[in-house]
Parts: structure tokens; C-alpha cells; sequence
């Protein structure tokens, strides 16, 4: 019998559009791959999810991108309900959207990550919170959504409208130098790529507009340092308890590495980084997803 996936796309995270163009791609490929597939839209209304997944698919593929979608929030729902769904737990997903946390946990494991503070909108305009250059980054925020560089004698003072992360964010030292992505799926770190853009920093623009950036893959670097770029990558897939396919985001400094983040719902659109790893070890698009679906699970499993 044809197995049923349904498709969790959307939702209403600064992510949506995002979640949209990754849910389509996936969709058609599992269609593609002989699945039977239905694509939902998730919105607030919980009540209306449930009933979308009346009677209960094979699986669900998680295609959210952002808060609720890959905060441990959605695979909480999925838990209770016992429906199997690709990428990581709850625990896991929590774990890896708290920055702050899951930097933490990945220092715990000898990953080298950039000193950080705590602070507060007052604390950020009042000043001096850590000498520039420096990253202001919300807690629990994906794509760069939030993020702002501050660089020697910015004056930057966000205003109410931009502040709408939180109480407090995250200031972070900023790290120069080349920007490295590495996918992890399941056991096996794939491959490490380079990202260069014209903008001021891989943003959200870059990461999703034409154009936006270029991806090197492999990146080009010396041979000690892509293979510790794959062994941290794959530590702190595993460190934070992740399953599925998880990305790391990693700056090379041209001595060290640091890891930046761990993204649990990496993108699957076509300037996707994920797919294009995959691309690179002759793993298509069809095969990509398919596996993710293959290897579902929930918390109890």
C-alpha cells in the first residue's frame, strides 16, 4: 500500500514564505517518489490542524521553518498524537533554537563557540554591553531573521517595531573570516561548503533571494581543517540529541573554527544548502527526502 505523508508547510513564523517554497519542493518530490502526499498549511488554530490530520497519515514530513514549527512546539503535537515525523524531538529541536543553550551544550562537548552576553533593548542603547565588532542575534529566531551586525562607531539603537524578539537578545562577538556549512544526515556528516555574498553578511536575503550568495561545495580549505569542520558538525548533531538532517553554521577565522548554530529544519528550497550537499555526493533531491520519511520517528520510538 502507498504510504501517506502529510506535508506540514506555512505556518506564521517570520519563516512562512520560506516554509512555503521548502514544503512545494517536498511535496512534489515525494509525489514523485510514489508517495501519497497532502500539503497543509498550519495556522494558529490547533483544532484545524487535528482535523487536517484525521485520519492519521504514515508520517508526517515537517517543512516549518522558524518559532513553533522547529521549536520542539509542532513535534510536541506530533508526540501526543503518535504520528511519526522527520528531523529531530522536541528535546532537540528546544535545545538547538535556544542559542544560548544549545551554545552551551556544544561548548560542553569541546566545540569552540563566540563569546556571548544576556542584555536587555535598554542595556543594548545604552552601550558598552561588549567592545565591537559584535552580533546582535535573537534567542530563537532562524534564517538571520533579527540579526544586525554592529560594527566600530555604529550607533545602532533598535527601535519598537524591530524589537520584537523578546525581552532580551543575544549579543555575540563577532567572528571574521569565511562562512562553512556542513549537513549532517543521520550518522554522516556530508560535505563542507563555503558561502560568499555581496552583502554586509549571509542575511536572510542572501540565504533565500536569486543570486543572493555563492556556495562553494567543497569549500576550498586545507584538508585538517574541512575534516574537523565535518567531525565538530557532526558532535553537535549528535550533542544536542538531533535526528534526521540537521545543518551546521561554522566561521573559519583562517586558524580556528567556531560553531555558530545548528539549524534542525534546514531549508529544501532551490538555493537550499542541504540539497545541494546532497547533490554534490550524487544523493538527488527525491532520495533526500524519501529518507527523511524512511527514517521518521517520534519521541517514543
Amino acid at each position: 500500500m502507498t504510504r501517506h505523508v502529510a506535508v506540514l508547510l506555512g505556518g506564521w513564523s517570520a519563516e512562512r514564505e520560506v516554509s512555503l517554497v521548502s514544503g512545494a519542493a517536498v511535496s512534489n518530490a515525494l509525489s514523485e517518489a510514489g508517495y501519497r502526499v497532502t500539503s497543509i498549511d498550519v495556522q494558529r488554530d490547533v483544532g484545524a490542524l487535528l482535523t487536517r490530520l484525521f485520519p492519521k497519515p504514515d508520517v508526517v514530513f515537517n517543512a516549518l521553518h522558524g518559532r513553533y514549527g522547529e521549536d520542539g512546539c509542532i513535534q510536541g503535537l506530533l508526540n501526543i498524537l503518535d504520528i511519526p515525523y522527520t528531523h529531530s524531538g522536541v528535546l532537540a529541536s528546544a535545545l538547538a533554537m535556544d542559542k544560548p543553550v544549545a551554545k552551551s551544550v556544544m561548548a560542553a562537548a569541546g566545540i569552540k563557540v563566540a563569546e556571548h552576553k544576556i542584555v536587555s533593548q535598554e542595556e543594548l542603547i545604552a552601550g558598552s554591553v561588549m567592545e565591537p565588532p559584535f552580533v546582535v542575534k535573537p534567542f530563537n529566531e532562524g534564517s538571520s531573521v533579527g540579526v544586525h551586525i554592529v560594527m566600530e562607531g555604529d550607533n545602532y539603537q533598535p527601535g519598537e517595531e524591530e524589537w520584537n524578539f523578546g525581552r532580551t537578545v543575544m549579543i555575540e562577538k563577532f567572528i571574521p573570516g569565511r562562512e562553512l556549512t556542513v549537513t549532517v544526515i543521520g550518522d554522516r556528516a556530508l560535505a563542507v561548503t563555503e558561502i560568499t555574498t555581496g552583502q554586509d553578511f549571509y542575511d536572510y536575503d542572501a540565504k533565500y533571494a536569486e543570486g543572493g550568495s555563492t556556495h562553494v561545495v567543497p569549500a576550498e580549505i586545507p584538508k585538517d581543517v574541512y575534516d574537523e569542520a565535518l567531525r565538530i558538525s557532526l558532535l553537535a548533531h549528535q550533542s544536542l540529541g538531533c535526528r534526521g538532517v540537521s545543518r551546521a553554521d561554522i566561521r573559519y577565522d583562517g586558524t580556528e573554527l567556531y560553531m555558530l548554530e545548528v539549524n534542525t529544519q534546514p531549508g529544501m528550497t532551490p538555493t537550499s544548502l542541504v540539497p545541494e550537499q546532497a547533490a554534490h555526493l550524487n544523493i538527488s533531491f527525491n532520495e533526500l527526502v524519501s529518507w527523511l520519511v524512511e527514517n521518521a520517528a517520534n519521541d517514543d520510538q
